[in-house]
């Protein structure tokens, strides 16, 4: 996933990814801890993604809370 793509959803969709993400990382997690998982690069991939949704988030967060403050 792509942090260009991600940048163009809503701050809602945003927030729906995030919790599937975090859905995601946690079976991942499951998954390597009873051996069925063979693939262990998933989790990284998963968790970047999940680092990228939030990293967008907390930007307009910020550019949100700069708008309505004046120095």
């Amino acid at each position: 996933m792509k942090s260009k793509e991600l940048q163009d959803q809503t701050t809602e969709e945003l927030t729906l990814k995030e919790k599937e993400l975090r859905q995601e990382v946690f079976n991942l997690k499951l998954q390597k801890a009873a051996g069925q998982m063979s693939n262990t690069a998933a989790i990284v991939k998963a968790k970047r993604n999940l680092a990228r949704v939030k990293t967008i988030l907390r930007s307009r967060e910020m550019a949100a809370g700069a708008k309505g403050t004046r120095a």
